[in-house]
């Protein structure tokens, strides 16, 4: 029935958040359609950015808390807080340590949750 599946980010703010990913992931979008569309390729995981319509902005402005969050996997925590610094995104909080392994919450432009997470095997 179904033949795949990806996440979306709604963002009013496209250029910025479009920028942001392109910078923090070091890949260009594509497909891409300029104040319309992103998409990047990550690991297996379709990360699309869509501006909505005007008509629908009420519908996607970004609330103060949201349960959903983004888990990239990283070769290197430190070196991935420093990348977020650089881009004036720096994590607030400390890094934590599981069995699982390392991680730490950041936030894009428009505030979604991501999670960096070294695994315990790296």
């Amino acid at each position: 029935m179904l033949t795949g599946a990806f996440v979306t980010i709604a963002s009013i703010n496209f250029d910025v958040v479009v920028k942001f990913y392109t910078q923090f992931l070091e890949s260009q979008p594509q497909p891409y359609l300029p104040h319309v569309y992103a998409e990047f390729s990550i690991a297996g995981l379709k990360l699309g950015i869509f501006c909505p319509k005007p008509s629908n902005y009420d519908e996607f402005k970004q609330p103060s808390q949201s349960g959903m969050s983004l888990c990239l996997e990283v070769v290197n925590l430190e070196d991935s807080i420093d990348k977020l610094a650089q881009l004036g995104y720096a994590p607030l909080g400390q890094i934590t340590t599981a069995s699982h392994g390392r991680e730490i919450y950041a936030y894009d432009p428009d505030g979604n949750r991501l999670i960096l997470h070294q695994s315990a095997n790296t």
